[in-house]
C-alpha cells in the first residue's frame, strides 16, 4: 500500500484510509456487530491500510470505541485521526473533551486531530492556541481541519499554529473543492483528505435511478430538496447526477473495471489529494476496496471522466457543502 506524508506533519498514512463513521452504527447505518467491526478493522490492518478515521460524533462516541478496542494491541501499527465538534472547541473545555476521546480511543495520543466544522460563535485563535498546548504535551501528533472552505481556512491559518490536513468530501460527484479549496491547501501544503469518495453507494453501482436510493443517502445537493431528511431546500441535480452516472458506468466497462475501483483510483490521482477515507463493514468490503489502491487510470480516462461529471460540477458549483443551500453553507 502506497503511503504520502499528511501535509509537513512528517506523518505517512496510506493512500486508502479506513473511514469508520458507519463502524459506530446509529441513524442511518442501523446495528453493527462489534466482532464484525473488530474483524474488519484488522482487515485494513493486514492488507497495509494504517490510517484510520473517526469523530467523537460518530455513533455518539461508539465509533471511537470500538475503533479503541480493535486497535488496543496493535496500536503501534495504527495512525488514528478523529475530530472534536466545533461546540466543543472553547478553551475552557477543548481539554475535557480531546481527553474523553482519548480515553475512547484506549491511547495516550491522537496522531491527527481535526476540528470536524468550522468555529463560528468563539474565538478561533484561543480555541488553537490550547490545541497547540495539547500538542506540544504530546497528546496530540499533529492538528487539521475538516469542511474548511478558503476563508475559514485563511482565519485558521492565521494563528500561527501547523495545520496538516482539510479533510473534505470528494468524489466524482462532488467536485465544489476544485474550485477554491484544494488550490489553497496544495498553495499552503495542507494535505487533503476525502471523505464520501463513493458518494455513499451512488459510484459504487448500486442505484440507477433517483428513486432507488434510500433516503439518508439522498439528501445531499445532488437530489431534490424536498426529500425526507433533506436541509437544503434547493431544486437538486438529479439528471445530471444520473446522466454523469451513466456516463462513468460506460467508461468503467470499458476499463474493465468496476465502477468503484474507477472512482476510488480517480480521488487517488488527484494532486493534492494524501489518502483516500474509503468506508468498509466488513472485510470483504476493505478487500475490495484495496483492490482499487493499486489501480493506475491512464490520463486519457481521467480526462474523460472529468468531462463527463462536468456539467455536475458547473451545476452544484463551488458550495463544498453538500447538505447545506448556498445562502446557509457552513463552508465558506
Amino acid at each position: 500500500m502506497e503511503t504520502r506524508e499528511l501535509g509537513r506533519s512528517g506523518i505517512a498514512v496510506s493512500a486508502l484510509a479506513l473511514g469508520c463513521w458507519a463502524l459506530g452504527g446509529g441513524e442511518g447505518w442501523g446495528d453493527q456487530d462489534e466482532s464484525l467491526t473488530i474483524a474488519t478493522i484488522h482487515a485494513a490492518l493486514d492488507h497495509g491500510i494504517n490510517f484510520f478515521d473517526t469523530a467523537e460524533a460518530y455513533g455518539g462516541g461508539n465509533s471511537e470505541e470500538v475503533v479503541g478496542k480493535a486497535l488496543a494491541d496493535r496500536r503501534d501499527r495504527a495512525i488514528i485521526a478523529t475530530k472534536i465538534s466545533p461546540n466543543h472547541t472553547e478553551p475552557s473545555v477543548v481539554r475535557q473533551y480531546c481527553e474523553a476521546s482519548l480515553r475512547r480511543l484506549r491511547t495516550d495520543f491522537i496522531d491527527v486531530y481535526m476540528v470536524h466544522w468550522p468555529i463560528r460563535t468563539h474565538s478561533v485563535a484561543a480555541s488553537f492556541a490550547v490545541l497547540q498546548d495539547l500538542k506540544r504535551e504530546g497528546k496530540i501528533r499533529s492538528i487539521g481541519l475538516s469542511n474548511f472552505g478558503p476563508q475559514q481556512l485563511a482565519e485558521a491559518v492565521g494563528t500561527g499554529v501547523q495545520l496538516d490536513v482539510n479533510q473534505l468530501c470528494y468524489n466524482l460527484l462532488s467536485r465544489a473543492i476544485e474550485f477554491e479549496i484544494l488550490p489553497a491547501c496544495r498553495r499552503l501544503q495542507i494535505g487533503v483528505t476525502t471523505y464520501m469518495p463513493l458518494l455513499q453507494g451512488l459510484l459504487a453501482d448500486k442505484y440507477h435511478t433517483p428513486d432507488e436510493v434510500p433516503p439518508f443517502r439522498a439528501r445531499t445537493r445532488h437530489f431534490q430538496g424536498d426529500r425526507p431528511g433533506s436541509r437544503h431546500g434547493e431544486p437538486g441535480a438529479e439528471v445530471e447526477t444520473f446522466v454523469a452516472l451513466a456516463a462513468i458506468r460506460e467508461i468503467a466497462q470499458e476499463l474493465g473495471q468496476p465502477m468503484d475501483s474507477v472512482a476510488l483510483a480517480w480521488v487517488m490521482a488527484k494532486p493534492g489529494v494524501t489518502s483516500v477515507l474509503a468506508g468498509a463493514r466488513t472485510p470483504e468490503q476493505v478487500t475490495r476496496n484495496v483492490r482499487s489502491a493499486p489501480l493506475s487510470l491512464p490520463d486519457a480516462a481521467i480526462a474523460r471522466l472529468d468531462q463527463a461529471t462536468d456539467a455536475l460540477k458547473r451545476k452544484l458549483g463551488p458550495n463544498a457543502d453538500y447538505f447545506q443551500g448556498h445562502g446557509d453553507s457552513r463552508i465558506q
